[in-house]
């Protein structure tokens, strides 16, 4: 149970007290915020419960805080219940218990931060899902570096996690994207055949044909097209998505399961959604296509499903079937899609077509993650393969590496713009909060190394020798992380990890300035056991951060 739901029980035990005493009059159902003041001589917790109460009660928030105060039940956790004008409860936790919890996260270790409140639940995480048409631009990198520490995060805190890619194998965009590899194929040996229109753009697929008429040779040249191209695309997208992947993997980022549209279409899956749809008269027959009624739904207009000519399934089309098939036959109890900003408008549809299959809209959040704008040393860049700068994220990973990438992904929330400096990703200074979080990691392991070394066994320690201010600031740190996990699942915001991370670190540098951890002098060394304890506390809940992120935790830098 985290800090704020025991405090939060605390103060519930109290009111109740108060009330059974005649002390406050009834109140009916309440809900008992905790927080944190906003200046640290106002505790480290606070409550503005008599505020809310005052009302209601007929009672001055101060006495309502007095009450509360009084009625407070004894708890080792709390050093401290004091009321606060103009009706503040103000809670300071206890030096002794404080001390006990370094003790406590070194018995976790690893399992430190983690929480309960996703116990029991299915949750599906999808996210990149781009058309396997070529490799993956830096647009791309934010969703999976949001989408995949977003994973870690509801796992720590629980949830049963499924992390997928969706693969658009089929329609429209697949059949110009193989069309146009027949013509470069062909062109690849030395027949002279044009690009179909449209075409796909881009030197990829002129690559990738080439690397194929060398591979499998010119059976394909002699066959009719569509021959040809059944021929060669199977090897083309497993090409194409071994290359995603690969891509993905350097960026730390793995999926559990890669789910292909092919699927939907070849399993009858889609055709069953579509007849329930028409059986439901969701359907509708209009100007020679198919449109799926969202006008029954609040939506301003109905949504093309099958296409007028070709008869081919739109988008949205496979994505009913696709999100029937997460909810209805995976039975996922939460689905998450992260996106990209483009995808604005397609947010109410996706809630409508819950709607259509009898489901709470609520089960279902899309994430949209903002362009990100990269500069060097403060000068903007442009993408521009014929300037020589960077276009996929394999390039960005070549300049930067994953961990720089991954943190300054993560460092602000999906729905912010950003800036990417790749100047200052790739400074080895406190300037780059990806070194500063990292050399703090590396910091910790020199000085246990150091204490190894002296041959110091800090296993015992006299704990209640933590007295000084910046220890038990740190303390009090360290242990805000599986609050931070909670909020960061509730809220599906992984970014609160990056600012607990330079969190952390700052305060382990002022903890660092102000006490001297591995010391010579004889007076010292049960000082040094219990700030060498503090210290490897300090390390699980910095690795675990840095691990949540999808990210290395150096021991030497």
């Amino acid at each position: 149970m985290q800090i704020t739901q025991i405090l939060a029980n605390l103060v519930a035990q109290a009111l109740e007290s108060a009330q059974a005493a005649s002390a406050l009059p009834p109140a009916g159902e309440v809900d008992i915020k905790i927080e944190r003041p906003k200046l640290a001589e106002h505790g480290d917790f606070s409550t503005s419960l008599p505020l809310t109460l005052a009302r209601s009660m007929r009672v001055s928030p101060i006495r309502i805080a007095d009450a509360i105060v009084a009625a407070m039940p004894h708890d080792e956790m709390v050093g401290s219940a004091a009321s606060a004008p103009p009706g503040f409860v103000n809670f300071t936790l206890s030096m002794r218990w404080l001390q006990s919890q370094v003790t406590f996260v070194r018995s976790l270790g690893e399992k430190f931060g983690s929480v309960d409140s996703g116990l029991g639940k299915r949750v599906q995480v999808e996210f990149v899902s781009v058309n396997p048409t070529g490799p993956l631009h830096v647009g791309h990198a934010r969703g999976a570096v949001i989408g995949s520490s977003l994973a870690n995060v509801l796992e720590s805190a629980g949830y049963e996690v499924q992390r997928e890619y969706y693969v658009n194998d089929a329609g429209t965009q697949m059949r110009v994207f193989y069309e146009t590899l027949y013509s470069r194929y062909m062109q690849a040996s030395g027949r002279d055949v044009p690009l179909p229109d449209p075409a796909y753009p881009g030197e990829y697929l002129s690559e990738l044909a080439s690397d194929l008429f060398r591979d499998l040779g010119d059976g394909a040249v002699h066959k009719e097209k569509s021959d040809a191209i059944a021929d060669i695309a199977p090897e083309s997208l497993k090409r194409t998505i071994d290359g995603i992947r690969d891509t993905l993997e350097r960026l730390g980022v793995v999926y559990d399961q890669w789910f292909y549209e092919s699927g939907l279409i070849s399993s009858g899956r889609f055709d069953q959604v579509m007849d329930f749809l028409k059986d439901s008269n969701l359907i509708v027959d209009r100007d020679g296509a198919q449109w799926f009624a969202a006008t029954k739904f609040g939506l301003d207009e109905d949504i093309v499903v099958i296409r007028s000519g070709d008869g081919d399934p739109t988008y949205f089309a496979t994505d009913i079937a696709y999100h029937h098939e997460k909810f209805i036959e995976r039975k996922f109890d939460r689905v998450i899609n992260v996106w990209g900003a483009d995808h604005h408008g397609h947010i109410a549809r996706m809630h409508a077509l819950l709607k259509a299959f009898g489901l709470d809209p609520s089960r279902l959040t899309i994430i949209l993650n903002q362009i990100v704008n990269f500069k060097n040393e403060g000068e903007s860049l442009k993408f521009s393969k014929r300037n020589n700068v960077m276009v996929t994220v394999e390039e960005l990973l070549d300049e930067v590496g994953s961990d720089a990438c991954r943190f300054t992904f993560l460092s602000r929330s999906p729905e912010s713009h950003m800036e990417f400096d790749l100047g200052l990703a790739k400074r080895q200074s406190s300037e780059n909060p990806v070194y500063y979080v990292q050399y703090a990691h590396a910091r910790m392991a020199s000085i246990l190394r150091a204490a190894d070394e002296k041959g110091i066994d800090f296993n015992s320690a006299a704990l209640d020798l933590l007295v000084h201010p910046k220890e038990l600031e740190l303390i009090r740190k360290i242990i805000e992380l599986p609050t931070v996990v909670e909020r960061s699942a509730e809220r599906m915001e992984p970014h609160h990890l990056t600012h607990f991370a330079m969190e952390l670190a700052k305060s382990l540098q002022r903890f660092y300035e102000h006490c001297r951890v591995v010391s010579s002098e004889k007076k010292d060394v049960e000082i040094s056991k219990a700030r060498l304890q503090l210290v490897e506390a300090a390390q699980i809940a910095l690795r675990r951060t840095l691990t949540l992120m999808g990210m290395s935790s150096p021991e030497r830098m």
